[in-house]
């Protein structure tokens, strides 16, 4: 399965960090050839803490309060609601931008 983030980057980003984008993508590996793992569920309590815990406080190495995390990605859920299937890769882009870690992932 054959996915183009950038193109599904590019309904929420007109004009995405192309080396940030492929960051995440090798960042999620093996984890993107699975359809299920492939997509943030917002309505997983479970899914939303794995990735405030494992993106954001681990990859992103936030020190922010589970609070404001959680905050920030209620906000990525809201911007992302008419997506259907919200792509893990345009979230966890989504999130970075936010905080400002685009150049941490674009090494």
């Amino acid at each position: 399965m054959a996915i183009d983030h950038n193109s599904d980057m590019k309904r929420h980003v007109p004009a995405p960090n192309e080396k940030a984008v492929a960051g995440i993508v090798k960042h999620l590996g093996i984890a993107l050839k699975s359809n299920d793992a492939a997509m943030v569920s917002c309505s997983s309590k479970d899914e939303l803490a794995r990735v405030r815990d494992s993106w954001l406080k681990k990859k992103l190495a936030l020190g922010d309060d589970d609070k404001a995390l959680d905050a920030a990605i209620k906000e990525v859920c809201e911007k992302m609601k008419a997506d259907k299937n919200k792509s893990r890769v345009v979230f966890y882009y989504l999130l970075a931008e936010k905080f400002g870690k685009l150049d941490l992932l674009a090494k």
